[in-house]
């Protein structure tokens, strides 16, 4: 009887944590995940970023190894570049292009830097920004 008991209690837990399968909304579904890559693929790693939904922080984080972040469409997100180089022209520009797994770039978001001001990336995914900004994506 111990055991049926511990059965039931053991697929009533499964079919609560699995959100019961049932084909309903899951907040999940629209999870977007793109990358941070320089103009040769290299990935940015560890810039720390910040989503927002209508204002209010949802999600916290830093970009992965392989230049990895990902938001909710809609959603807001606030790169801090600090320490890199921005988007001047010269031999230290330090490009950071928006690409999707395959290394598409993802052009026409729209976004504002603190000290660049408003524009949109380039269809290669890369955008103007300057010396240790922090850059908010409208994705």
């Amino acid at each position: 009887m111990k055991k049926l008991m511990s059965l039931v209690f053991s697929g009533v837990v499964a079919l609560v944590l699995s959100g019961c399968g049932g084909g309903g909304s899951n907040y999940n579904d629209g999870l977007t995940t793109l990358f941070l890559v320089d103009e040769q693929g290299f990935a940015y790693a560890d810039i720390p970023y910040q989503c927002y939904d209508q204002g209010v922080l949802t999600y916290s984080d830093s970009t992965l190894n392989n230049g990895e972040f990902s938001f909710y469409p809609g959603e807001d997100c606030k790169f801090d570049f600090l320490g890199y180089d921005g988007v001047y022209g010269d031999v230290f520009d330090e490009i950071i292009r928006i690409v999707d797994y395959t290394y598409d770039g993802k052009g026409d978001i729209p976004y504002q830097c603190d000290s660049f001001g408003i524009g949109s990336t380039y269809t290669d995914g890369s955008f103007d920004y300057d010396a240790d900004d922090a850059c908010v994506f409208y994705l």
